[in-house]
């Protein structure tokens, strides 16, 4: 699995004119699953996702997470991060789960997600989703599982 994280003063999915998903400070997590990812790449990067340590401490480093913080997630499916993008100028999907099981692995996520912070906030999957965010820093990362 794969997600590129990035911390948020707010971010919000909206799909057919309507706000899904939103957020105060936090973190915005696009995430794609692998055709062969298995439950633990699942309960990895959830794992990753809320103790990475992103936010500041009171010396301003890197050394708070979001669930030391009790900041706010917002999920949202990506399957274009899963693309191969080696050869050409057009990019191929054959590493990226089929949507029955990108569907599935991205609901555990969250589910394992909330079990430590309640109330994550997602994109829908499989929608065309407009995706609102305002950086914090910026600061971006990419978590592999």
């Amino acid at each position: 699995m794969i997600s590129l994280l990035q911390r948020v003063v707010e971010a919000s999915v909206t799909v057919e004119g309507r706000i899904v998903g939103e957020i105060g400070p936090g973190l915005l997590v696009f995430v794609a699953v692998h055709r062969d990812d298995t439950q633990a790449d699942i309960s990895r990067l959830a794992e990753r996702v809320l103790t990475y340590r992103v936010f500041p401490d009171s010396e301003g480093r890197m050394n708070r997470s979001l669930v030391h913080e009790g900041l706010e997630l917002l999920a949202v499916p990506q399957f274009t991060l899963a693309a191969d993008t080696r050869k050409g100028t057009r990019a191929s999907f054959t590493k990226a789960a089929e949507p029955s099981k990108g569907s599935e692995y991205f609901d555990r996520f969250v589910a394992a997600c909330n079990s430590r912070l309640p109330g994550v906030q997602t994109g829908k999957f499989g929608a065309n989703m407009k995706v609102a965010l305002v950086n914090d820093g910026p600061v971006t990362f990419w978590l592999e599982s």
